[in-house]
C-alpha cells in the first residue's frame, strides 16, 4: 500500500514524539499495520525491544541495577521515591519501563515431591469462605481445614475466630473425627502459630505448645512463602471451595457443619485417591487408621479461661459483647470460663452466671434475674429499665411511649402493663399487636390486652399458667368422697 510522504511523516510523529503504540497509529490514521513496521522500519524498534530511556534515567541506571540485584522484589514506587532523595527529576513512568528490563529474572524452582508415610504428618490452615450475618451486622466466616497427608482424608468445620482458643478447639476435634494423632502437625507462619521467627528459629505460641505436648504432636512451620510445602491442605481447600462452598448459602455455623460433615463423608473421602486412583481416600484412610499415635484420656480442656472486669452497670465485656452478673459483683473481678457455645462466670470456684454466647456485634445480654435484682435496689429505675426491654423485644414501642406522653398517661404503670402482657404471651404475640395499635392510631393498654388475646386466638396458642409452688405444703393424695351428702 503506498501512502503520501505527509502520512509517513504523521506516522513517524506520533511513535517517536506521542509515544503512540503501533496498534493505535493503525487505528486512528487508518493504515495497515505492515504499512505503519515499513515506515518507521530501521528507525523504530524491532517489536518487543524496549524503547529508549529517557536521558534524565540515565545517570541512575548503575543505581537502580544495583538495588535491583540486592533487592529483586522492590517495588518500583520505592525506587522511586529513593531517586528523587537523590536529586531524579523525571517520571515514575520512566523508572517503571527501566525497571521492567532491568528487574533480576528470578530463578526456577524445582520442587521435589514427597509422599509422606501413613500416620506421619497432617497439614493445617483456614480458608476464608464467605460472610455470616449475625445480630449486629455481618462476621468473616472461616473454615479450619485438616488433611492427612498420606491418605488425604479430611477434617473441616466452619469457625467464626482465628485465634488460639479456636486453633486448640479445633485441632482436639479434628483428633477425636479421625480417631488418633498424627506425628506432626504442619502450620504456616500464622501469628495465632508462630509468635516470633527469625530464619529456623522459632518460637510457638506457648498454648499451641501446651496442647502439642498433651497430644503428643509435634508442630512444625513451613518455609516463608512457600505454601506448596503444604500442598495437601492447599488442594483440599480449593476441593472444598469448588464443590461445596460455590454458590452455598449457610444460614449458622451449626448449620453449615452438619452438611460439612455430610459432605465429607459421601463426597471428598469417597474421591479417588490422586496418587493411587485405583483406590479411594476412604480406603486409604482406613490403612492409616492404624498407624495414628492413640488419642490421649482424658482430652485436654480447650475451653478459654481468663479473668475478667465487672463494670459498674455489672456487666462484663467478650469482644464486642456485654453480658450480665449479679449487680452484687458490681466493680469486681470474676473469672470467665468461654466455649464456643456458652459462657460461666465464676466466683473462685462457684459458679455466679451463665450466658448461651453470642456471635453477633455490639449486643446486650441480660438475664431476667439480674435485672430483677437490680431493680429491687433501684426502684426508680423500672420504669427506663422495662422500656429499654421493650425496645429491644418490641420494635416500634417508642412510637407508643411517645403516644402515652402526649395524652398525658402514666409511662410507669403503661410500661409496667406491656412488661406484664410480653411475659404472658411472648414477643411474638404482642410484636403483631403493637403493630395492629400503631397502624389503627390507637394507645389505650385494655386494647393492646384486647389485641394480644385475639393474636393468640387466631394462633391457636395456649396461655401459660405459671402455678406458684407452697413450701409448706405437703404433697399428698386428695381421696374423693362421696358428694350426695350435698344436695340434702
Amino acid at each position: 500500500m503506498t501512502i503520501s510522504a505527509e502520512v509517513e511523516a504523521e506516522i513517524r510523529r506520533l511513535f517517536f514524539a506521542e509515544h503512540w503504540k503501533r496498534g493505535t497509529i493503525c487505528a486512528q490514521l487508518g493504515v495497515h499495520a505492515d504499512v505503519v513496521e515499513r515506515v518507521l522500519g530501521r528507525l523504530g524498534p524491532k517489536p518487543g525491544s524496549p524503547r529508549p530511556k529517557a536521558r534524565r534515567l540515565e545517570p541512575y541506571h548503575g543505581f537502580i541495577d544495583e538495588t535491583l540485584e540486592r533487592y529483586p522484589r522492590l517495588c518500583a514506587t520505592r525506587i522511586y521515591d529513593m531517586l528523587r532523595e537523590r536529586g531524579y527529576e523525571g517520571s515514575l513512568c520512566i523508572l517503571r519501563r527501566y525497571v521492567r528490563t532491568a528487574r533480576p529474572t528470578p530463578k526456577k524452582e524445582a520442587f521435589l515431591s514427597v509422599e509422606t508415610l501413613p500416620g506421619e504428618q497432617s497439614q493445617v490452615d483456614w480458608a476464608h469462605v464467605g460472610q455470616l450475618c449475625v445480630p449486629g451486622g455481618q462476621r468473616p466466616l472461616w473454615a479450619f481445614v485438616m488433611v492427612l497427608a498420606h491418605s488425604r482424608a479430611s477434617f473441616v468445620e466452619l469457625v467464626l475466630e482465628m485465634d488460639i482458643h479456636s486453633l486448640r478447639r479445633s485441632l482436639v476435634r479434628a483428633a477425636s473425627f479421625f480417631g488418633g494423632l498424627p506425628r506432626q502437625w504442619l502450620f504456616d507462619n500464622a501469628k495465632t502459630v508462630v509468635v516470633e521467627r527469625h530464619g529456623d528459629a522459632i518460637r510457638f505460641h506457648s498454648q499451641l505448645l501446651d496442647l502439642a505436648a498433651r497430644m503428643h504432636v509435634q508442630p512444625r512451620l513451613c518455609a516463608p512463602r512457600k505454601p506448596h510445602e503444604k500442598g495437601r491442605v492447599e488442594r483440599a481447600i480449593r476441593f472444598f471451595k469448588d464443590r461445596f462452598f460455590a454458590g452455598r448459602t449457610l444460614h449458622s455455623v451449626a448449620h453449615g457443619n452438619a452438611l460439612l460433615l455430610d459432605f465429607v463423608h459421601s463426597v471428598a473421602h469417597q474421591r479417588p485417591h490422586p496418587r493411587y486412583p485405583e483406590r479411594s481416600v476412604v480406603d486409604l484412610f482406613e490403612e492409616e487408621r492404624t498407624h495414628l499415635l492413640p488419642l490421649p484420656e482424658p482430652l485436654p480442656e480447650t475451653d478459654l479461661v481468663t479473668p475478667v472486669a465487672v463494670d459498674k452497670t455489672a456487666f462484663i465485656r467478650v469482644g464486642t459483647n456485654r453480658y450480665s452478673v449479679p449487680s452484687a459483683h458490681a466493680r469486681s473481678s470474676l473469672t470467665l470460663v468461654a466455649s464456643v457455645t456458652e459462657l460461666r462466670l465464676l466466683d473462685g470456684t462457684r459458679e455466679v452466671a451463665r450466658h448461651e454466647r453470642c456471635w453477633g456485634k455490639d449486643q446486650w445480654l441480660e438475664l431476667p434475674e439480674h435485672r430483677a435484682e437490680l431493680l429491687a435496689l433501684k426502684r426508680a429505675a423500672r420504669d427506663l429499665k422495662g422500656r429499654e426491654r421493650l425496645e429491644a423485644e418490641l420494635p416500634g414501642t417508642d412510637k407508643l411511649i411517645e403516644r402515652w406522653a402526649e395524652h398525658g398517661r402514666n409511662l410507669g404503670s403503661m410500661v409496667a402493663g406491656t412488661l406484664k402482657l410480653l411475659d404472658l404471651y411472648g414477643p411474638a404475640i404482642v410484636r403483631v399487636a403493637v403493630a395492629q395499635m400503631l397502624e389503627r392510631g390507637s394507645h389505650d393498654p385494655g386494647a393492646l390486652a384486647m389485641l394480644c388475646e385475639q393474636e393468640r386466638q387466631r394462633c391457636q396458642r395456649p396461655v401459660p399458667i405459671a402455678v406458684p409452688f407452697a413450701p409448706h405444703v405437703r404433697e399428698c393424695d386428695v381421696i374423693p368422697h362421696d358428694l350426695g351428702g350435698y344436695d340434702d
